[in-house]
């Protein structure tokens, strides 16, 4: 009786020990996905919610049997909105956890600090926001609005449409709000504008007094021309601005406002009263109303169970990459670097606006471009819209340097910053 007593504890033994390395096993065979957000500091106001997004994406990918048989982790790690932590989570996602790709980063700052680690260990970085563009790299998707598809549009609609004939680009101490402006100011000049007719104003991240600068916005404006400000204002600094305008009773009809970073999000915070008419230049607002935006937008609030919380642009450039990255999966049949790179090229996703989106040989993507104006309830009447989907431009044609640049990542080319006039590769995109 011992001998047999003996027998089945060490069947059961065995069995446990099966199971919990068939559970392990499990475990390890899951594809791991890198979430790069911050999740503190200044960007939190805007970051925290695409890392809700990504955790929503792949539990529903994952109640569709997940990808090639196997399910997908989220591995969420929190830069706190400091550019050089990001680099380092880059490091880490990638060489302690192995991820397959990240999806991740909101300001321009922390996109350049990643880029060379990106390169470095051969990873995959979907980049969900508008930016400045002058980039391209074969490691990166960039699924956000380059300029020439929301500053220029922008832009235009306020000189054709609402007659605006003095400008003030007021932006956020960094990468992007500088090197949009570049490209405004010379679009604008070479629209006839005069300098004097320009005004530019930098403040950093987090910046909260803005009596002064707001008061000689309304000086700047009452030169008897109609004025309008481009605001490339980032981060929770857009709250007091916003404030401040209402605070001193600069209206939609004295000086309008048109911002490439206030979506949604940032308006929930706001008192929206005062803001009515101002304007945002977007590739997706909530308010479209189309099948594929309203079953997303059910979701988002059966996940965040919270059916007040809003959804933004970013948010749909996330939905946009990550099926993109799936389809592309798929495609390769594999999560190697190399061949999901050369598999997503020219992938279609369907987007929210009701169209599907491409993505280029330049990772750029093709994207509508809407203009809405801010209502009281916070969320966008769209007033103007693009009849096509329009290509991302890596390189501005309206800068020296860059005008007679293409990126193109298939053969023969294969290179992120190919001068059409020389024929030649100028090396690393990332040192443009």
């Amino acid at each position: 009786m011992k001998i047999k007593n003996l027998v089945k504890k060490a069947s059961a033994l065995s069995l446990a020990c099966g199971l919990a390395f068939s559970a392990l096993s499990a475990h390890a065979e899951t594809i791991k996905v890198g979430v790069l957000h911050s999740l503190s500091g200044t960007m939190a106001i805007s970051e925290t919610t695409l890392k809700d997004t990504m955790l929503m994406l792949i539990e529903e990918q994952n109640k569709k049997g997940g990808l090639l048989g196997r399910q997908l982790e989220a591995v969420v790690v929190d830069p706190a909105s400091d550019w050089p932590l990001f680099a380092e989570r880059t490091r880490e996602l990638i060489e302690q956890h192995g991820v397959a790709s990240i999806f991740g980063c909101w300001t321009s700052v922390s996109r350049k600090a990643v880029l060379p680690v990106i390169e470095e260990l051969n990873g995959i970085l979907f980049y969900p926001v508008q930016f400045e563009g002058e980039e391209s790299s074969r490691n990166v998707f960039y699924t956000g609005a380059a300029p020439n598809q929301q500053a220029i549009p922008a832009v235009d609609y306020l000189k054709d449409e609402l007659g605006i004939e003095r400008w003030v680009l007021a932006g956020t101490d960094y990468v992007y709000p500088r090197t949009t402006n570049r490209i405004l100011e010379a679009y604008l000049k070479a629209n006839g504008v005069a300098d004097a007719d320009i005004m530019v104003n930098y403040t950093p991240f987090g910046h909260s007094d803005w009596q002064n600068i707001v008061a000689e916005i309304k000086r700047f404006g009452s030169a008897g021309k109609k004025t309008a400000v481009v605001s490339t204002i980032n981060g929770d600094a857009n709250v007091p601005f916003y404030r401040e305008l209402g605070n001193q009773g600069v209206s939609a009809e004295d000086i309008p406002v048109v911002a490439f970073s206030v979506g949604e999000e940032e308006l929930s915070g706001l008192d929206t009263r005062p803001l009515v008419g101002h304007l945002a230049a977007w590739n997706y607002f909530m308010s479209e109303e189309t099948p594929e935006n309203e079953e997303f937008i059910k979701t988002w609030h059966s996940f965040i169970k919270d059916p007040k919380r809003v959804t933004n642009d970013p948010m749909e450039a996330h939905y946009i990459g990550f099926n993109m990255w799936v389809k592309a999966v798929e495609k390769a049949g594999t999560t190697d670097t190399d061949k999901v790179i050369d598999a997503i090229k020219g992938v279609t996703v369907p987007n929210l606006t009701g169209g599907t989106s491409t993505m280029l040989a330049n990772h750029y993507i093709t994207k509508p471009v809407l203009i809405g104006e801010i209502q009281e309830d916070g969320q966008f009447l769209t007033v103007s819209r693009t009849d096509e989907l329009v290509p991302g431009e890596s390189w501005s044609r309206y800068l020296e340097g860059s005008k007679d640049l293409i990126a193109d990542w298939t053969a023969p080319i294969n290179c992120g910053n190919y001068n059409t006039q020389t024929k030649t590769c100028l090396g690393s995109a990332a040192q443009q």
